[in-house]
């Protein structure tokens, strides 16, 4: 059971629950990082006492070092400041909570220094995968997800004998859009795609959630933690979200993982395993949800799902293209600078246009490659 943490992002949703967990199991906090509300980072600098706290924004870094000048605290900022805090000794555990592909090199720096990773940053293995899985293997450690379908498959798979897996069945809300139709989707606006039926995350991931090419992305993920291709993945859509995923063995039997939809079961799973402890999660009461139901995805009107397996397939620096893409356009979206149907549009024609290069990729591919597509499409709008 993880003792010590660095927590990579903690100010947003991820970062928040996970504090939540350390407080009840008293697990001890010897970093974090945030780049922006820092007035909530300053709270929990004075609850949880961490040794090194990262404000990547150096200015921010600089008003926020005179905020805590009172306690012992040291601030660092910048690339630099992350990986220290990544690499900080006496963490047994590294979670990673950072939003995009920004996730990556602290991701890498953590296994670097003999870290298990707790990842709820699911572009680190999108974008970097193949680096990140020989890395883990190099310096033998763990990786445990955080993200709620990747938990819970690998919650299922503890109950799964050698080769007797047949398929992953990964489950979608369907985001706030679900049942429109493209015509529909014309005119909505940034507050109606940030009403998700579910769950409360930042906008970034709610909007994903919205386009499904947060799915798409998981799809990509699932295949890089569980050794299995996409054909070997099945999405379904299933509105109430407390079926979080889902197994299939090769006798058709299927095993789920159910529970409400609270982040903090995956969250203290990743930090307590293989120990199941109590949590501070609401019991489950199949009485008063009294129906599950399940759909289909529709990827004709969703189409960053199926763009999403496309770039899978082809491999290489595809799907970090994909990833790029998608965050440029989210951004762009967030910032009402282009429709909601545009961000399909956007990622589908980057990875179409997309020509690779290597096929055996470095580090240095993929940030190229992230910049590259990035730089096109700000260019292009």
């Amino acid at each position: 059971m993880t003792k010590n943490i660095s927590l990579l992002g903690a100010t947003g949703s991820i970062g928040k629950q996970t504090l939540d967990v350390a407080r009840m199991h008293h697990i001890g906090v010897k970093a974090l990082t945030a780049n922006t509300r820092t007035d909530i980072l300053e709270q929990q600098v004075r609850e949880f006492h961490p040794e090194l706290v990262c404000v990547v924004n150096e200015e921010r870094a600089k008003q926020f070092k005179i905020s805590i000048a009172d306690t012992s605290t040291k601030v660092v900022s910048g690339k630099n400041g992350m990986t220290e805090a990544a690499q900080i000794a006496g963490a047994d555990t590294v979670v990673n909570a950072v939003v995009g592909v920004a996730g990556l090199l602290p991701t890498l720096s953590a296994i670097e220094a003999g870290k298990n990773v707790a990842l709820a940053n699911k572009e680190t293995l999108v974008a970097g995968g193949s680096i990140v899985k020989s890395e883990l293997k190099k310096h033998s450690v763990q990786l445990y997800p955080v993200d709620s379908e990747h938990s819970a498959i690998f919650q299922c798979l503890q109950g799964c004998p050698d080769n007797a897996l047949k398929k992953l069945i990964i489950t979608a809300s369907g985001g706030a859009f679900f049942g429109k139709s493209k015509e529909e989707l014309k005119n909505v606006t940034v507050e109606d795609a940030l009403k998700h039926p579910n769950w409360n995350m930042g906008a970034k991931i709610t909007i994903d959630s919205a386009t499904m090419m947060n799915k798409g992305l998981e799809v990509i993920e699932a295949s890089w933690l569980f050794d299995v291709g996409d054909e070997k993945i099945d999405v379904v859509v299933h509105r109430e979200s407390i079926i979080h995923s889902m197994i299939q063995l090769k006798d058709n039997a299927v095993i789920a993982q159910l529970g409400t939809a609270d982040m903090r079961v995956p969250i203290q799973y990743a930090l307590t395993y293989p120990e199941r402890l109590p949590s501070p999660v609401k019991e489950l009461d199949l009485t008063e949800i009294a129906k599950l139901s399940f759909y289909p995805p529709d990827n004709d009107t969703f189409e960053c799902l199926e763009i999403c397996r496309r770039a899978l397939r082809k491999g290489g620096l595809y799907p970090a293209v994909a990833n790029a893409a998608n965050e440029a356009a989210v951004q762009m979206f967030l910032e009402r600078k282009i429709g909601f149907l545009d961000i399909p549009d956007i990622v589908g024609k980057a990875v179409e246009n997309f020509s690779s290069r290597n096929e055996t990729i470095s580090l240095q591919d993929i940030l190229e490659a992230d910049r590259e597509t990035r730089q096109e499409i700000l260019c292009q709008r």
